[in-house]
């Protein structure tokens, strides 16, 4: 591990790979409409930050593994806090679709 290996942020090509081994699981985009309207990873649900939770797009159970993604991190960050205040127990940020190496859906 390097010095500055801190500062990457996560990888959202291994979060995808996980969220496709996790059973049940849920792959929130939490960009706004038009940015997933622009393309998005396909099964994703779109559920904007700045809405998140008063929407009912967010499963019932609290235990659901919940993997969040946003354009660069930041927002996708913002959420899994978010998230985790509101009770859920298994959520994960897999960062940026910038870095995204995957067929991307309109």
């Amino acid at each position: 591990m390097g010095f500055f290996d801190f500062l990457k942020g996560p990888d959202i090509n291994q979060g995808i790979r996980e969220y496709g081994d996790a059973a049940g699981a849920v792959l929130l985009d939490v960009r706004t409409p038009q940015e997933y309207q622009e393309g998005h990873i396909p099964g994703s649900v779109n559920a904007p930050l700045q809405s998140l939770g008063g929407e009912g797009r967010l499963p019932a159970g609290k235990e659901v593994p919940l993997f969040v993604y946003c354009h660069s991190g930041a927002r996708s960050r913002q959420a899994a806090g978010l998230l985790a205040r509101m009770g859920y127990t298994n959520v994960k940020n897999i960062g940026g679709i910038a870095a995204y190496r995957g067929k991307v859906e309109c």
